[in-house]
């Protein structure tokens, strides 16, 4: 960056009052030819104190490569609302509403108190109570004034008032929004800290082991009216809301594959996207898949007597010949896990873990079968740029394969339980 010389100067202000009387005002300036765009730049002040201070800023951050157009430069709180907008097409509206969310923490105000105190204020900006302390985040400060030792800062505040993973995950969105604005508008940004305190170890997810899920699956086999509710995870690694917003035209039993392209959000609505980019995926089915699905077609609840949903509700009784009233409706996160998902589990004689440790049993299943590790991820829809994956002729071409060898893994420790 090419450094110029940054002088001082005094100038006379005249203005014309209401009463048509010439006001003069003498002012200290702040002179320099700005090297980002070529053109003359004038900072006015009224003590020469506060031009010279301004003046030894400008200096020192030419000299120190952090230079950059008071014209162009952005807020972080700026930052972050170009990031969202960028994101905003690939992701879920929900995703889209918890990275809002997020991002306030990054932003601020932060009202020091509760979790329930810190959303209603987020929502509404009223404290709830005159003597609650709102604390300042980063959201005004300029991206090319921003310095390492402040987000060091801002980080230890947020973990104290807001927890670990809280700041662990806005820490990794920061990263993110100062990458984008750094390609973007070419504003220089400091290095994210290093040396942070570690969180205690993470106690790890409870998972059922493969004879554990073996067992589930075989009993799931034997329940064909509610089976497939809690079996279906284990063999496809599906996400919650990606299982019960599955409807019956993406199960493809010719092509033999499920595809993931729609999730149901919480209120039961349907969005035909999934929470990432990575999460529109096709699924192999495997055999045992196959023959569950197969028989639960045939006693699916019908919405309006046709097929749709295939993990919906069975509806009200009413007399013959008249339909359950409801039937084939949405199924809610909560009463699945109530009607369902418990109840499975504990017929089956397996221990209890949530839904999503059903995703980690067929990662981990998977690995132990020796199925390489962008094929795993590419059917558990991740999106990790560490990852290397296949191409993706591979990976469908490998697709099959992989959930046979799960099959065979479950299988093979189900004979050996009986």
């Amino acid at each position: 960056m090419t450094t110029t010389t940054v002088k001082l100067g005094i100038w006379n202000r005249k203005r014309r009052l209401a009463s048509g009387k010439v006001q003069c005002q003498r002012l200290h300036s702040v002179n320099w030819m700005c090297p980002e765009t070529g053109k003359k730049r004038r900072l006015s002040f009224a003590t020469k104190p506060e031009a010279e201070a301004e003046r030894d800023r400008i200096v020192a951050a030419m000299k120190g490569q952090r230079y950059f157009n008071p014209n162009a430069n952005p807020t972080v709180a700026e930052a972050v609302t170009h990031w969202l907008g960028v994101k905003t097409p690939d992701i879920k509206p929900q995703t889209r509403k918890t990275y809002a969310i997020l991002t306030r923490i990054i932003t601020g105000p932060l009202l020091q108190g509760s979790p329930k105190e810190r959303a209603v204020f987020t929502e509404t900006g009223v404290k709830p109570h005159r003597d609650a302390k709102i604390l300042q985040m980063l959201g005004p400060k300029k991206l090319s004034e921003l310095t390492t030792a402040e987000i060091r800062a801002w980080h230890a505040t947020v973990r104290e008032e807001v927890g670990e993973f809280s700041a662990k995950e806005v820490k990794g969105m920061l990263k993110s929004i100062l990458a984008l604005a750094q390609e973007d508008f070419g504003v220089p940004v400091p290095n994210m800290p290093s040396n942070l305190t570690r969180r205690k170890q993470k106690p790890k997810k409870s998972i059922l082991d493969p004879g554990e899920v073996a067992q589930l699956i075989d009993h799931a086999k034997s329940d064909p009216a509610r089976g497939i509710f809690y079996a279906f995870p284990f063999l496809t690694g599906v996400r919650a809301s990606e299982q019960l917003g599955l409807l019956w035209e993406d199960v493809d039993f010719d092509a033999g594959v499920i595809r993931i392209r729609r999730v149901q959000e919480r209120d039961g609505s349907m969005t035909l996207a999934t929470k990432t980019e990575a999460g529109e995926r096709e699924i192999p089915i495997c055999a045992s898949l196959r023959k569950m699905l197969l028989e639960w077609k045939l006693i699916c609840p019908r919405l309006d007597g046709r097929l749709y949903r295939v993990f919906c509700g069975p509806g009200h009784p009413r007399a013959w010949p008249q339909r359950p009233e409801g039937s084939g409706a949405a199924i809610l996160y909560s009463n699945f896990l109530r009607r369902y998902w418990q109840p499975g589990l504990k017929a089956a004689g397996v221990r209890y873990v949530t839904h999503h440790s059903a995703r980690h049993s067929f990662v981990s299943t998977l690995q132990a079968q020796g199925v390489e590790v962008g094929l795993v991820a590419k059917l558990a829809g991740h999106a990790n740029p560490a990852v290397t994956l296949g191409h993706y002729t591979q990976a469908v071409r490998g697709g099959e394969g992989a959930l046979r060898l799960l099959d065979e893994a479950y299988g093979a420790v189900a004979g050996g339980l009986r």
